[in-house]
């Protein structure tokens, strides 16, 4: 059997090289499950097989050695060369290209990390879940030992028939793992279950799959965003912060394994998959949302950026421009964090917070871990180009109440909420009666 470097034939294609030694560049220290990693992507005959080039090309820009497999049918929808051209990779479509030894269908199904048939139809469904090896693709699932997602895709009546659900549900007994399709506007002109999720969401749950789920039966509550407090229907006083760190924070604790709530502010930003989002506007509203949710949770993370203060009264009407100055009357917002910190004892969740400074950065934060009672605190220059808000990347310092003070470096954001995250359970799993749950 050929070694995982030998999957297939490379094109040796010179721009490709150089571009994809600057991808893996790139994602060197930043945290990316699939740097290193051997993708297969099979794409079968449905009308979503365009989307699985926009797949590959976001799995090829997250440093993964991509190779495809495609049905003949699924070439008459999109071209082989356009699979190569992204991946780097020719394309298998026959058990008769394996370049005269016989054994690629061992060779993808075994030697590789992850499969993804994206996308799957009932046809590729029914095969795999009854053992019909008629072609490369479902040759290869049938002597696959790789994890496996499935991403359905096809007219919602075929979707709910039985039959497929009977052949879907053997196949998760068996250990695939499946992405149930979206709702909404197919192509036979219907509305309803059978869309193709979107490539970015079949590439999250992808890395969850080659994610250590060493937080698995943990709840994790994170906030994030910015709070907004009214002071009229129209104005509102706010602050810089993107959300981008708190929803990062709940993303790689999603990857990781945890059932996590996201209690969000004010941002742009599209929801982590398979995490519970609550939507909130002002402080008060996120007060309310988080003490309501804190049951049964083993850590809280407190990355969202709370207005300190809000106008003490609301207009009920626009206030229409007049006088030369216009003054607000500001109350003090309840502080939630030191609440969390005050009232948790030794056997509540595990409180992290977050330090948002433009000036003696250390000082505040230990200050804010000590008289908040926290039991870590990740500060961090906002007034940095490359580390506040709305950037993508980050630099934290994380303090600990032993005084230990730890610096990350410039990371992606998503690197540092898996560094910080790593650190909370070493805290977590030091504390007493941890030794019994684990």
């Amino acid at each position: 059997m050929r070694s995982p470097d030998r999957i297939g034939s490379i094109r040796h294609d010179l721009p490709f090289v150089e571009r994809r030694a600057r991808l893996v560049e790139t994602a060197v220290n930043k945290g990316a499950p699939f740097l290193g990693r051997h993708v297969v992507v099979g794409v079968t005959g449905g009308i979503a097989a365009y989307k699985a080039a926009e797949l590959v090309r976001l799995l090829v820009r997250e440093a993964a050695e991509v190779r495809v497999a495609m049905t003949e049918n699924a070439t008459r929808f999109v071209a082989p060369l356009t699979f190569e051209a992204l991946s780097g990779h020719r394309v298998i479509r026959s058990m008769w290209e394996a370049d005269g030894t016989g054994i690629d269908h061992i060779a993808w199904g075994q030697e590789t990390d992850l499969i993804l048939v994206a996308p799957a139809t009932a046809n590729i469904i029914g095969k795999a879940a009854c053992g019909i090896a008629d072609d490369f693709l479902s040759t290869m699932l049938l002597a696959a030992t790789a994890r496996t997602l499935l991403c359905p895709s096809m007219n919602t009546r075929m979707f709910e028939n039985p039959v497929l659900q009977e052949n879907l549900s053997r196949l998760l007994k068996r250990g695939f793992s499946a992405l149930m399709p979206g709702v909404g506007a197919l192509a036979c002109r219907t509305e309803g279950r059978g869309r193709l999720p979107e490539p970015e969401d079949i590439l999250e749950e992808a890395r969850r799959l080659l994610t250590p789920q060493d937080l698995e039966g943990r709840k994790i509550l994170v906030t994030a965003g910015a709070t907004r407090e009214p002071i009229d229907p129209v104005r509102y006083v706010s602050n810089r912060s993107s959300g981008k760190m708190g929803y990062a924070l709940a993303r790689a604790a999603r990857q990781r394994g945890a059932t996590v709530v996201l209690v969000s502010g004010s941002t742009a930003l599209k929801p982590p998959v398979g995490v519970e989002v609550v939507g909130i506007g002002t402080a008060l509203d996120m007060r309310q949302s988080v003490f309501s949710r804190l049951e049964g949770c083993d850590m809280v993370i407190k990355a969202a950026a709370v207005s300190d203060y809000r106008p003490k009264t609301a207009a009920p009407q626009k206030v229409k421009k007049g006088a030369e100055e216009l003054n607000l009357d500001m109350v003090k917002n309840p502080d939630i964090l030191k609440e969390l910190g005050m009232s948790k004892g030794d056997d509540g969740p595990l409180l992290v917070g977050f330090a948002a400074e433009t000036e003696a950065l250390l000082e505040h934060a230990r200050e804010k871990l000590r008289s908040k009672n926290l039991d870590m605190i990740v500060a961090n220059d906002v007034s940095a180009a490359d580390a506040g808000f709305q950037t993508d990347t980050n630099r934290v310092k994380m303090l600990f109440r032993d005084g230990r003070v730890e610096e990350s470096g410039l990371l992606s954001k998503d690197a540092v909420a898996h560094l910080v995250l790593d650190r909370a359970m070493e805290i977590l799993t030091r504390r007493p009666g941890e030794a019994r749950r684990d």
